[in-house]
């Protein structure tokens, strides 16, 4: 597998430095009778990516049976994430696993990706909003008005907690944390004091030992000690701003139509596969390694304090429903989906 130096040499440039992801060369027009080739990036770094992706796009390319390969690139490796929307618009790479919100895709419902202020309380809520409760229709009106790109399909991860070095056991130690985050969920936290912090994927680890960064704000436990951040943080509180995240697949749309029939089937299912195997792995780690897991110290805020938070998501709600008539669709669809949930009770929501 090639890596960001030896991509950008044969994008034409000779150093990393010489040009951003604007400037890269498009991948090459696969000869007649020669397997098709993409270049897919994951938000995720190399030890998440091999349960978050990786897992599904072996089996795609052993299912491909020749006809099509795809290699798959992690975290900031041939495009900083912050540019992968723009890098895969231009055809830079040809396939994206990331949320709306960490890409800067310039659509409005892109604040939805990501963690959305207690938008879901469990994974199992983002397939059924995005299946069953309008939001993939939404997400597909959205980015037809963008050009170049296709979204493809939405999933759940897992939940958003912080990993602090410091213990966090009321909203006033919150206060001046500098926290590692997503860019939505973050100016929600700036409201309790968090001081949100943009760093590349995989220089977190090493800022939270430098002091640089006093949490994480970013996963849950599952991921935590996948890659690394248990290793560096002391805490972990149980109350989340979040149950899932919510995250896509997009492809560059000239890229995607060459595709024949059968092959968009096979990457269809590969994606659902994805989508399945998070599920079943999140749930089971979270659960596991808060009872079992012996490096980080289990803290919460009192209930009656962290409802203060829940209330304030709601303001949020209705502040982002205010700049665009599709957002507040998507906000509308939100608050009915969660008071379904509450009427229905047991095992759909508790309390």
């Amino acid at each position: 597998m090639t890596n960001r130096r030896d991509f950008l040499k044969k994008a034409g440039l000779t150093t990393v430095a010489a040009a951003g992801a604007s400037t890269l060369a498009a991948p090459a027009v696969h000869a007649a009778g020669r397997p098709i080739k993409w270049r897919l990036q994951t938000y995720a770094g190399a030890a998440l990516a091999q349960h978050v992706i990786k897992p599904s796009i072996d089996a795609f390319n052993k299912a491909a049976n020749g006809e099509m390969e795809i290699e798959l690139y992690y975290a900031d490796q041939l495009v900083p994430t912050g540019e992968l929307f723009r890098a895969m618009q231009r055809g830079t790479i040809d396939a994206v696993q990331s949320d709306d919100d960490s890409i800067a895709a310039p659509v409005d419902v892109s604040v939805f990706g990501g963690y959305f202020p207690f938008a879901s309380r469990y994974s199992l809520d983002v397939p059924a909003l995005f299946n069953h409760w309008g939001l993939k229709e939404i997400w597909e009106e959205a980015y037809d008005e963008v050009e170049g790109v296709k979204w493809l399909s939405a999933g759940a991860w897992d939940p958003c907690h912080f990993a602090t070095k410091d213990p966090i056991r009321s909203l006033t130690d919150l206060k001046g944390k500098r926290v590692f985050t997503f860019p939505t969920a973050g100016k929600f936290l700036t409201r309790f004091g968090v001081v949100p912090v943009t760093l590349p994927w995989e220089d977190i680890e090493v800022a939270m030992q430098t002091g640089e960064l006093d949490g994480i704000a970013w996963s849950g436990i599952t991921e935590d000690y996948t890659v690394g951040w248990a290793d560096v943080t002391n805490y972990f509180l149980t109350n989340n701003i979040s149950g899932a995240w919510a995250g896509s697949y997009f492809a560059n749309e000239e890229r995607w139509n060459e595709l024949p029939d059968h092959l968009k089937t096979l990457f269809n299912l590969c994606m659902d596969s994805s989508h399945y195997y998070r599920q079943h792995w999140y749930w089971a780690g979270e659960a596991k390694l808060r009872t079992q897991g012996e490096k980080m110290e289990l803290t919460s805020i009192p209930d009656e304090e962290w409802a203060t938070v829940e209330t304030e998501a709601l303001k949020f709600w209705d502040e982002i429903a205010a700049k665009s008539e599709r957002n507040a669709r998507v906000v509308k669809i939100l608050k009915e989906y969660n008071a379904a949930m509450a009427k229905a009770g047991r095992p759909y929501r508790y309390g």
